[in-house]
């Protein structure tokens, strides 16, 4: 399988104090250019919180941090790509747990006190001593610069074209904190999570249960808003730490508010990012959803609309078909009244009171080829509940892709 790599987007985030990353590569991934190790290290003891896949089927690494978060006294985070240990029974989760011993060795740090994170091919065994003699390089080369940012960040890729990273301070209590998020993802990415990995630094101080809600709280409508092509998969993961660097006392109230809006911020950006860089994708679905009666039918009419194949080829082909758009919220399960329905493509209004409205056809079709973004608006007019949800157009590449990966 040929991936076709960009630049990382400019600027690269800081990492938050007391953290080093970085990535090589350890012979996972057959093209030597492409980092397939990667290791977060925390200084100090840290905070941990997770969120994990629903599928049933899931991968060893998820049975294993699961187990783990949240908690406290964690050090180290350990990555690979180019296997997802998935469907591996109990060999599978014996490697899980020798990853991580083997990251805490080379650290010198409690084998307790380390996560794993693995992506790629499902049903295919460890290569142990790659990925040993992986970590052994990598340790030696932890770092805070944006070399080390960067190829950490790579470490975690698939079919991803480049890394995808955010970062922000907050002001809380006279302190300044920052907060930093890698992740990886562009196929097998379903509402849920899906053969996504997203990791998240602190150095604010935040209690174990704090963290672990608000991850939980803010993946609702970040993680869980985006789909690529509607397939769950077995690994994903989002991961929290939470080391304290910066000082003062565990965060709460308003201080606690402003960290979660931060957290928010950092999560939406990384979820865009995974639907922008969707397998041969050509344009981003914004999809904004309202007038809901809860978030839950909103969430639910979104997705349908964005996992329309009907309506994912229509954006690649720049066609403002909005009779696709409609239906695919008619057949979403959601009862509604088609006369309250409202549609907007870019701005332009396509749909009301039941019928079509009048509109440049040529305008709109410039718009979405103009544009990497395409905005569909729907007012349900019928509650005060939004959500908003990210996906990709479909195109030949994706096919191509999905139908070359073992080779």
């Amino acid at each position: 399988m040929s991936v076709t790599e960009t630049p990382v987007r400019l600027p690269i985030p800081s990492l938050p104090q007391g953290f080093r990353v970085a990535g090589c590569h350890a012979g996972l991934k057959r093209n030597p250019l492409r980092e397939d190790v990667s290791l977060v290290v925390s200084d100090r003891p840290a905070v941990a919180a997770g969120v994990y896949t629903t599928n049933v089927v899931f991968a060893a690494p998820v049975a294993f941090d699961r187990a783990r978060t949240p908690g406290v006294g964690f050090r180290a985070i350990a990555i690979n790509s180019g296997n997802a240990n998935a469907c591996t029974g109990a060999r599978g989760l014996a490697d899980a747990h020798s990853m991580a011993a083997a990251a805490a060795s080379r650290l010198g740090v409690d084998e307790s006190g380390v996560l794993v994170l693995s992506t790629g091919i499902i049903g295919e065994f460890m290569p142990l001593e790659k990925i040993k003699a992986g970590i052994d390089r990598v340790a030696g080369t932890l770092a805070t610069d944006t070399n080390a940012i960067v190829t950490a960040a790579r470490g975690m890729m698939t079919t991803d074209t480049r890394p995808k990273l955010s970062g922000s301070s907050f002001v809380a209590a006279g302190k300044t904190y920052t907060l930093f998020g890698m992740a990886k993802g562009a196929a097998m990415i379903g509402p849920r999570m899906a053969t996504m990995l997203g990791v998240i630094l602190t150095d604010a101080t935040i209690h174990a249960e704090d963290a672990q809600r608000l991850l939980g709280e803010v993946t609702e409508h970040t993680f869980n808003c985006v789909s690529v092509d509607g397939h769950t998969s077995t690994n994903d993961t989002v991961l929290l730490l939470a080391n304290g660097a910066a000082g003062g006392e565990p965060l709460s109230g308003a201080s606690l508010n402003l960290f979660e809006k931060a957290l928010s911020d950092a999560c939406e950006a990384l979820a865009r990012e995974i639907a922008d860089d969707g397998e041969g994708a050509t344009h981003v679905l914004r999809i904004e959803v309202t007038g809901c009666p809860t978030r839950d039918t909103a969430r639910q009419i979104a997705r349908t609309i964005a996992d329309s194949p009907l309506v994912k080829t229509a954006i690649c082909g720049a066609d403002p078909n909005w009779g696709r758009i409609v239906s695919a919220a008619g057949y979403s399960g959601v009862r509604f009244d088609p006369n309250a329905l409202v549609l907007r493509l870019n701005g332009t209004l396509l749909f009301c009171d039941g019928s079509p409205v009048s509109f440049n056809g040529q305008a709109v079709s410039d718009s979405i080829r103009a544009s990497r973004e395409t905005l569909i608006e729907v007012e349900m007019g019928f509650g005060t509940e939004s959500i908003r949800f990210y996906s990709s157009d479909l195109t030949a590449d994706y096919v191509r892709l999905n139908a070359d990966y073992h080779t």
